[in-house]
């Protein structure tokens, strides 16, 4: 980016020097064109040039320009984008769609940066830094392939770039690639032995190999850079190198069982301002986990020999929670919960008997099953929490729950069989959070599956509206779709969501034994050799076809890869 601010630091030199323009706005003009400024100084110095009404056209567009780097710089990424766009319409540039494209970046906006990028492309002259804020941009959609392509194009350009070969590698670590991604990652640390990042992205290499005390390592020096040596490229949100170094390393220490130093590394990532989207959901994801292991019981070293363990005996409530042997890397853990039997709302006939046929079709193929059958609200937790804590040691994830379900202010809510609406109470406390489960899961290292069965056709919105309408709450049929989710629940890499029913719709119980969503998941989540998006395809085929189109299953996807439940 350097080079493109350089150009128009040249052109604001000339803006400057010229005869009319008074002393006192030759002492704003170095303030508010000079990317070492102080973000604050930047855009103070540039909104009193703007309200001057001297400048117009190119000249006013390099002050919109700079006050948009300013804004940048700071993690406001809105006016960021106000500020690009009015430098656009005065005078579209190269610097200035870059500049927009990476604030809608970092917004999580891909689709409009990748736009921009392609604009800043088209005016020219090729540059390697354009190229590689749009592979940021396709690897935030999970297109890893064009990702590697324009990775490939800015290093060919620009070939001394250790982002660019650090960014590559970790699109290649999500296509299976460790050997590809881990020489990339390594040529970056050589290219650049100060920058933290290429050290964090190592840091989750070691992760998925297992080799833990070298994950830690790789964090621990990517931390000590990160304070030493702030990132001063005005791309990068933030604190969010320093968010991201706790975060990896807290991950691995609490992978390997040493629950105090995760504490103390979750607790750094929560105490740390945070601007991006990026930043947020590691946050989200630290607040769950620092949660999880401060009530954790001392776990078994990683080292301890496996304790024989027998698979959970199908149950109403709790079954027993797995074992942490259960959890080593390369596991395959799952949590399946039915709720049926409502005290307080209309009961559900079908959830324990849909839950039960689902846990057996993943036993099965070789999962470890927590299994719940109408819980109540502490039950529910508690099945919950093991299962989050325990899932820091898996390959594959899969969460699963039948039963009633609630979009309150565009937030998801899982119901326990106790619940009880009334009015003034605190509704959602008494209910489960589908944020806190996306959250606790997010992890680039594990595939995680989330199966919602939720969405049944009942009066439950309703009543969470009259119990909630003192407090001005919004309820909507159905679930919200992720990009809806509280803050920082985003759709992280690795992770299918999938819902009965589409977002806003409602499900159908069925009227057999089991409902038409999960009667046919538990027909086809076994076969050998099916993707499992392929699985859902065939899901969603049957029924549709068997509540004459009244019920469309939906998933969305952020996987890394083709994943195989049942073994090919």
């Amino acid at each position: 980016m350097r080079r493109l601010l350089l150009a128009l630091c040249l052109l604001a030199a000339t803006m400057w020097s010229a005869p009319a323009v008074a002393q006192a706005r030759s002492q704003l003009g170095p303030l508010c064109t000079t990317d070492t400024t102080p973000a604050d100084q930047m855009i103070d110095a540039c909104s009193k040039i703007v309200a001057l009404k001297v400048f117009k056209g190119e000249q006013l567009a390099t002050i919109h320009f700079w006050r948009a780097v300013g804004w940048n710089k700071k993690g406001d990424y809105s006016k960021a984008i106000a500020d690009a766009t009015e430098a656009i319409r005065l005078r579209p540039s190269q610097a200035a769609y870059n500049l927009r494209g990476s604030a809608y970046y970092d917004k999580g906006e891909y689709e409009i940066a990748i736009a921009d990028f392609d604009d800043a492309l088209k005016l020219g002259p090729p540059s390697g830094t354009i190229f590689h804020n749009r592979g940021n941009a396709w690897r935030g959609k999970g297109d890893f392939t064009r990702a590697i392509a324009d990775y490939d194009a800015a290093i060919k350009l620009e070939p001394n770039s250790a982002f660019s070969f650090q960014n590559r590698g970790i699109a290649m670590e999500a296509l299976g690639d460790l050997d590809g991604a881990l020489a990339d990652i390594n040529q970056a640390i050589r290219l650049d032995p100060t920058l933290p990042q290429p050290l964090i992205n190592r840091t989750a290499i070691w992760r998925i190999r297992g080799d833990l005390d070298r994950a830690i390592a790789d964090g621990s020096e990517a931390i000590r850079l990160a304070k030493e040596r702030p990132p001063v490229n005005i791309m990068t949100p933030p604190n969010s190198v320093l968010i991201s170094g706790y975060i990896h390393r807290a991950l691995a220490y609490e992978t390997k069982g040493d629950y105090a130093h995760a504490r103390d590394d979750y607790k750094a990532t929560l105490a740390i301002a945070a601007s991006d989207a990026g930043s947020k959901a590691n946050q989200a994801t630290a607040k769950v986990r620092l949660s999880l292991v401060t009530e954790a019981p001392a776990p078994i070293p990683r080292d301890a020999p496996s304790p024989t363990t027998q698979p959970p005996q199908q149950q109403t409530g709790m079954a027993p929670s797995p074992s942490p042997a259960s959890g080593m890397p390369g596991k395959r853990m799952a949590l399946v919960i039915g709720n049926g039997a409502y005290a307080h709302v209309k009961a559900l006939p079908n959830p324990a008997n849909d839950a039960r046929a689902v846990a057996r079709s993943l036993r099965d193929i070789g999962f470890t099953v927590s299994e719940g059958i109408d819980l109540d609200r502490a039950s529910m937790q508690k099945v919950t929490r093991d299962f989050l804590r325990e899932a820091a040691r898996a390959q594959v994830a899969v969460v699963y729950y039948a039963g009633h379900g609630v979009q309150v202010d565009g937030r998801n809510y899982l119901i326990p069989v106790d619940v009880e609406l009334k009015a003034g109470s605190s509704m959602t406390e008494t209910m489960l959070d589908m944020d806190t489960i996306m959250a606790g899961l997010d992890d680039q290292v594990r595939t995680n599956i989330l199966i919602f069965d939720a969405c049944r056709n009942n009066p439950m919105a309703q009543q969470v509206a009259s119990a909630g309408g003192n407090r001005a709450i919004e309820v909507a049929s159905g679930l919200a779709a992720p990009t809806s989710l509280g803050a920082g629940a985003t759709l992280g890499a690795g992770t299918l969501i999938a819902f009965a029913t589409a977002p806003g719709q409602v499900a159908l119980d069925g009227e057999g034994a089991n409902s038409p969503f999960s009667a046919a998941l538990s027909r086809h989540l076994g076969t050998p050799g099916l993707e499992v998006q392929q699985m859902l395809t065939r899901v969603r085929a049957e029924v549709v076809s068997g509540t004459k189109s009244k019920q469309v299953p939906w998933s969305n996807s952020s996987l890394l890869g083709e994943v195989y439940l049942a073994a090919k």
